[in-house]
């Protein structure tokens, strides 16, 4: 299926999240068998499922407008990014700053593959964190994934 690109459906809404103090987190676009735009959405304080809804309803006609598939059809899904989505960006990584995040590595440092502790700095390059015993610096390059830390207490 041809579908218009990520950059063109972020560019038809982003002033409708913009006005109703959403972030679009990610937006993945699903081409194949059952094809599908979904919006990963954020906001000050969480998200909940009416502010999905409202968002779902307010980006249809747009992206009707749009025809973002060229006249084929598609599914449009908006959801929560989840408590455990990975940093992608640097906003990300600000918000996070101070907080307590998982870092997972491609390859062992330290023998280890896995740290948990605050989050010191980020500059693109390279992530700092404070674990329980030392600071750890990581080049970016040797991370795989790095979100919140999720206290189920």
């Amino acid at each position: 299926m041809n579908c218009k690109s990520v950059e063109e459906i972020l560019s038809a809404v982003q002033a409708i999240a913009d006005r109703m103090e959403i972030e679009i987190v990610e937006i993945e676009v699903k081409a194949h068998k059952d094809p599908s735009i979904t919006f990963y959405v954020d906001k000050v304080g969480g998200i909940d499922l009416d502010a999905c809804a409202a968002f779902h309803e307010a980006i249809d006609p747009v992206l009707d407008e749009l025809d973002p598939t060229f006249g084929l059809p598609y599914t449009l899904n908006v959801s929560s990014p989840g408590l455990d989505r990975p940093f992608k960006t640097a906003r990300d990584f600000q918000r996070a700053m101070g907080e307590r995040v998982e870092i997972k590595l491609y390859a062992p440092v330290k023998g280890k593959k896995f740290f948990e502790g605050e989050l010191k700095e980020y500059d693109g390059n390279s992530v700092t964190v404070q674990t329980e015993k030392e600071t750890v610096k990581f080049n970016m390059t040797q991370v795989a994934k790095i979100n919140k830390a999720i206290d189920f207490e």
